[in-house]
């Protein structure tokens, strides 16, 4: 069996590693990289931290607009699938990549399966919530990581299709923590362990509003810890646009980290500020708590075991989020217990879900 994985931007990259291992010596495992992040610390780093094979096929898209950019990749994945003729599509999570990818595969016949298959915030606003009902609903195989993902994909007549996998995120986060750990990554310079905050701010409607991101940004540097601002490159060039500094007060701006020395800043922390789906659930793993910038969640089971709480309109709330006692111990596995990726494997080598 030949399985053609599509990937192109960070998140996908760390979901890929324990995939890419699960396949070796089963299936034929292929790779496309649409070039959805394309600078070395968005991509070729994680490929090489992570020990990820080099791409086979590599589209080089870069960023623009959301037609534009999905459009390209169409276009350029045609081709690849042309040329690779795989026997499955696997497409992982949220992304432009995610949802060119499954519409290439469509149009041509090859079945898609969707990694991450079933979140839902129920905010129409985000693109990335576009791309996952069209995504789920144009599969064969939808490879759900919770309970709460497969209700979701039942109550829009998806069962048939549906497979409760687990999370991958989980398996390479409990690979990466006990990695980190066991060679004794130090932090990053300056920060002391327990004595600071994790911060990423990154999504359109937190940051294309000049008022709205100075307010963000203004909470972040009277925090009563430092704050470690893992700025994207987005978040710099807005952030210039609009005349705010991101080294102010308690905050230091720091590039993207690579996944081994975020999983360890992170692990390090006292708390995330976010607004990333997949930090909230890193945080609730490595069991530190997580204040996150949106109205809604994915990861609902992080908000009702207490470990992440959601500001969005009153950001004069965001201090004493953040600065709140630390949520009650627990032992709850919503996410699996690290062995996700077989079960993708499994379920690809059975056929399930092929109509």
């Amino acid at each position: 069996m030949r399985i053609l994985s599509v990937v192109g931007a960070r998140p996908q990259f760390v979901k890929l590693a324990p995939i890419a291992s699960a396949m070796k010596g089963k299936v034929e495992h292929l790779i496309a990289h649409t070039g959805q992040h394309y600078d070395e610390l968005m991509s070729d780093v994680f490929f090489q931290d992570l020990g990820i094979p080099e791409p086979d096929f590599n589209l080089g898209v870069g960023s623009g607009p959301h037609g534009r950019q999905t459009g390209a990749m169409l276009a350029g994945l045609e081709e690849v699938f042309e040329e690779a003729r795989p026997d499955w599509v696997l497409v992982y999570g949220d992304t432009n990549s995610t949802l060119a990818a499954a519409v290439a595969a469509v149009k041509m016949h090859i079945p898609v399966a969707h990694l991450e298959a079933g979140l839902r915030s129920f905010n129409r606003r985000m693109p990335e919530e576009h791309n996952r009902v069209l995504t789920d609903h144009a599969s064969d195989l939808l490879l759900a990581p919770t309970e709460v993902a497969m209700k979701h994909l039942a109550s829009e007549g998806l069962t048939d299709r549906s497979v409760l996998v687990g999370d991958v995120m989980t398996d390479v986060l409990y690979l990466t923590r006990d990695a980190v750990s066991e060679r004794q990554e130090p932090l990053p310079q300056g920060f002391d362990a327990g004595a600071y905050y994790v911060s990423t701010i990154h999504r359109p409607d937190n940051t294309d509003d000049a008022g709205r991101l100075a307010q963000i940004i203004g909470q972040l540097a009277e925090l009563d810890k430092p704050v470690l601002l893992l700025a994207h490159p987005r978040l710099r060039s807005l952030a210039d646009q609009h005349g705010i500094a991101l080294d102010s007060g308690a905050l230091t701006a720091i590039d993207p980290l690579a996944y081994p020395q975020l999983v360890n800043a992170v692990q390090g922390s006292a708390g995330v500020v976010t607004d990333s789906g997949g930090l909230q659930k890193e945080a609730f793993l490595l069991r530190v708590p997580c204040t996150t910038v949106r109205p809604e969640t994915e990861w609902v089971e992080t908000v009702e075991l207490g470990w992440n709480v959601l500001v969005s309109e009153n950001l004069n709330q965001l201090a004493t989020a953040v600065t709140r006692s630390a949520p009650a111990p627990t032992d709850a596995a919503p996410y699996g217990t690290g062995r996700a990726a077989q079960q993708v494997v499994t379920a690809l080598l059975n056929g399930l879900g092929r109509s």
